[in-house]
């Protein structure tokens, strides 16, 4: 196999199991209703069919890139591709609903080790330049098509051959993937270090916690006690973790990484894009479904413009200009077109037409995201050391995980301060959009300071 075909065989592994990850969410949600038919799950139940998953994603995310980077980037994607299919194995055949909620948990668990690994990967494979800057681009081109097209694929499969035919997908497509890696993949960076076993359990569980407190609060108000105290504790784990990263020799994440701009602007826009993109898809769908009567499936398809646009902007284009510019334009000029694009989701009422309304809004965000999330990565490991790629890339994709999961938390929170559903959507609408475009502003500001810091000084006369 020439070198060329062999890179490509590598992105194809690589961005697939992006597409795992992703598709392990958003491919589920149109099986739920037959989930819940199936176990006779209420509401509250049956959103830890979700849940689950993003608590095991979320919460061992740091721990997956500094395991990456102390065990080796292959053994680990290899460990975590191979764990999430076997548990959408275990999740297709489980016959109650208890069995069903522990697969997904462990189906997060192994996404959490294969998403740095893949990243990390990505940046031995193809070296700094356009190669990897069109790598990165093709790896959100199939983020994009696993986003709205797993709510499509979800509910056509479950439709046609039944919810547990969903997970039997992923469970294949996670077996051939790991049966391709072996030979794919280049050993990887090791680094010969300690694991630190405490600082990961502290991390871990705080980020459990805080998951599992926001996805209460969203569920039940944070007046319940189940939602208050588990966000109590992990405000004291995150203080513990913290100090302990200051002393320990070999620490699980080395906080010098945050004197990068470059990584500090990459995880504000992946926690924005995340908030902004999974919040739009939150409400979506019941806009499409309870104001203007669109069918489950018709409101999967009236999505699809935003990840259609996402494809061909992340296939096309951003990889080229990521190449000629670098990540900093595009991350300001992202953000800004996502906070017009759902800003413009403010305007939507009670009879509005889809084409005058809704599409101008998804195909503005597809541009902002298509243009962010090649970008984003990239600046996850601009200015990092190799041996730090693999935890250099779990923060990256920690901040996204919080953006889906607390970010919609605080947009339903505020859509619930109106006593009307529309006007609250527009609320959420609008705080979203002002946060992506008070961080463009921010963002632009940090760069041309750390512009003029940088610039040598003129010569005294």
């Amino acid at each position: 196999m020439t070198r060329n075909a062999g890179d490509r065989v590598a992105l194809a592994v690589l961005t697939g199991s992006l597409g795992l990850d992703i598709g392990g969410l958003n491919v589920m949600n149109a099986a739920l209703p037959a989930i819940g038919t199936r176990f006779s799950l209420d509401g509250t139940a049956l959103q830890w069919v979700m849940t689950s998953y993003a608590l095991g994603f979320a919460g061992f995310l740091l721990f997956g890139g500094r395991a990456a980077d102390v065990f080796g980037r292959k053994p680990v994607f290899l460990a975590g591709i191979g764990l999430f299919a076997a548990a959408a194995l275990a999740g297709a055949l489980a016959p109650a609903q208890e069995v069903l909620i522990a697969a997904r948990a462990l189906q997060g668990l192994g996404a959490a080790l294969s998403g740095p690994s893949a990243l990390a990967l990505i940046a031995e494979v193809f070296p700094a330049g356009p190669a990897r800057a069109r790598a990165f681009g093709a790896y959100a081109a199939v983020g994009a098509a696993a986003g709205s097209g797993g709510f499509v694929l979800g509910g056509v499969l479950t439709q046609a051959l039944g919810w547990r035919s969903v997970l039997l997908l992923l469970a294949a497509s996670g077996a051939v993937l790991a049966a391709l890696s072996p030979s794919a993949l280049p050993p990887g960076v090791r680094v010969r270090q300690p694991l630190d076993l405490l600082g990961a359990a502290a991390v871990t569980g705080a980020l459990v916690l805080a998951v599992f407190g926001v996805t209460r609060a969203g569920q039940a108000g944070w007046h319940d006690p189940a939602a208050i105290a588990p966000s109590a504790v992990a405000l004291p784990l995150f203080a513990f973790f913290v100090r302990r990263e200051r002393r320990v020799r070999h620490p699980l994440l080395p906080l010098a990484l945050f004197r990068s701009a470059a990584v500090r602007a990459g995880g504000i826009a992946a926690f924005l894009n995340h908030t902004t993109a999974v919040g739009l898809q939150f409400f979506a769908p019941l806009y499409f479904q309870s104001v203007l009567g669109y069918s489950p499936v018709a409101s999967g398809f009236a999505v699809l413009p935003l990840s259609a646009t996402i494809f061909l902007v992340t296939t096309f284009l951003t990889g080229r200009l990521l190449a000629r510019t670098g990540p900093w334009p595009l991350l300001i000029a992202g953000l800004a077109l996502l906070g017009a694009g759902i800003a413009l989701w403010a305007a939507t009422g009670p009879r509005s037409g889809y084409a005058t309304a809704m599409l101008p809004g998804l195909v503005v965000m597809g541009l902002g995201t298509g243009l962010v999330f090649p970008a984003m990565t990239a600046a996850a490991l601009t200015g990092v050391e190799p041996a730090r790629h693999g935890i250099a890339g779990a923060v990256n994709v920690t901040a996204q995980q919080i953006g889906a999961s607390v970010g919609v938390a605080v947009l339903v929170a505020v859509s619930a301060t109106s006593t009307a559903v529309l006007p609250g959507y527009h609320r959420a609408y609008l705080t979203a959009a002002g946060a992506c475009l008070l961080a463009a502003v921010g963002l632009g500001l940090s760069r041309i300071s750390g512009r003029s810091a940088a610039r040598p000084a003129a010569p005294s006369s």
